[in-house]
């Protein structure tokens, strides 16, 4: 990298690259930000995300608003842990090497102040992200907040029951199924290559204890999994392609030429066949993943087991007569 080019990094959204950003070499006034902006970055803007702790919930609001502009790429940068005065005024240097929009959680009122008012001084967008939400809470319960640094990562009963079930979740990973389901909240069954270690991963990390088993055609399923528990089991299932392509890839990555049936579309849309009527066997909702991002599959997982839950407490409440 040429010396004196800021530092970020390029998050592709679905708009057409226009090759190398040219960096801004000033700021502009607020009256024509718009057009000047677009003028000066065809393309690409400057994103910085400020927070006092892991900068998580910036990343995340940030990726959701960015994604509805697909002509334009952000090029972030992520700031976390900015507690001091000299760690924001090292970040400063930053903004005004690359500046852009400005989004930042901090609690410090005097490092607010001076990082907005700096901002002010460049004539670049500084948003509290979370201050109209802070609010709308202050308003409605009639109570003023008590500001704590990353109190969403503190160590309480929740958090560790997370690393709880992530600890379940990777020692139950590929086949490896605890003797008692009763042990698992949600279990992932699937031929390979259909997410079902990231699934189990990220729902792991939303507290869900989750083992996951691959489907082989000519393989019974274990024992265990044919007597009744209260694991949730879905099977994942996906197209023929996208599996087909997938592992294509991971024979590419592991230099294996020897896997023809592995990323046969004929055997694929076969395997497929098998775990659709192994799920239909045992009455296990089956869940299509091939359009679907790790996050919206959990999601709809979770979905999908509450709603279970709730048909199972109407059934008993009606065979109680209430």
């Amino acid at each position: 990298m040429r010396a004196g080019l800021p530092v970020g990094r390029f998050v592709e959204n679905a708009g057409e690259k226009t090759g190398r950003p040219p960096w801004p070499t000033r700021s502009v006034d607020n009256q024509g930000i718009h057009a000047q902006m677009a003028n000066k970055l065809p393309g690409y803007f400057h994103l910085h995300m400020v927070s006092d702790a892991t900068g998580e919930t910036l990343t995340t609001i940030a990726k959701a608003a960015a994604v509805q502009y697909a002509q334009m790429r952000p090029i972030e940068h992520v700031h976390p842990l900015v507690r001091t005065e000299r760690q924001l005024l090292r970040v400063l240097k930053e903004i005004e090497a690359a500046p852009g929009i400005v989004l930042y959680t901090v609690v410090d009122r005097n490092l607010t102040s001076l990082l907005e008012k700096r901002c002010k001084e460049l004539q670049l967008p500084c948003v509290h992200v979370l201050e109209p939400i802070m609010n709308v809470f202050e308003s409605y319960l009639g109570a003023p907040q008590t500001p704590i640094v990353g109190g969403q990562h503190v160590l309480d009963a929740e958090y560790f029951r997370r690393i709880d079930a992530l600890n379940f979740t990777m020692a139950h990973d590929d086949g490896h199924l605890p003797d008692d389901l009763n042990t698992a909240d949600i279990l992932l069954v699937g031929i390979s290559r259909t997410s079902k270690t990231p699934t189990s991963i990220y729902l792991a990390n939303r507290g869900y204890k989750t083992a996951n088993l691959p489907l082989v055609p000519g393989i019974e399923v274990p024992e265990v999994l044919t007597r009744p528990s209260s694991a949730f089991v879905v099977g994942l299932v996906a197209s023929a392609e996208r599996i087909a392509e997938i592992r294509r890839n991971r024979v590419m990555l592991l230099a294996d030429r020897n896997l023809e049936d592995y990323v046969d579309r004929t055997q694929i849309m076969a395997e497929i066949q098998h775990t659709r009527r192994l799920c239909a066997k045992y009455g296990w909702p089956v869940l299509d993943v091939t359009r679907r991002s790790i996050e919206e599959t959990a999601a709809t997982i979770i979905r999908m087991m509450n709603d279970r839950k709730a048909g199972l407490a109407e059934a008993e409440d009606t065979a109680n007569g209430q």
